[in-house]
């Protein structure tokens, strides 16, 4: 059975930093494109990052620079790092697994000025 398990969200100041992870169950997670999406309040959902089977990422303008997209295939776990936060960075992140057309459940991130 598929799981996704993000972890790493909360509570931070303008131009803070954290780090997100999601912990995937299941087999060939290696081969999965992994990404991350966020829905801000009464916003739809959008794309952040992702990271392909290789190693090849891709980010949304609005975080380039700021954010890392990275996989641990020995953990299954991907992460997404996130650098110098603003309050517009204020959504619910889902960790997407592409493969499996599957979601995780979702983590706060609350930036506060």
């Amino acid at each position: 059975q598929v799981q996704l398990v993000e972890s790493g969200g909360g509570l931070v100041q303008v131009g803070g930093s954290l780090r997100l992870s999601c912990a995937a169950s299941g087999s060939i997670f290696r081969s999965n494109t992994m990404a991350w999406y966020r829905q801000g309040p009464g916003k739809q959902r959008d794309f952040v990052a992702s990271i392909t089977s290789g190693g090849s990422t891709d980010y949304a303008d609005s975080v380039k620079g700021r954010f890392t997209i990275s996989r641990d295939n020995a953990k299954n776990t991907v992460y997404l790092q996130m650098n110098s936060l603003k309050p517009e960075d204020t959504a619910v992140y889902y960790c997407y697994a592409a493969l499996w057309d599957y979601w995780g459940q979702g983590t706060q991130v609350t930036v506060s000025s």
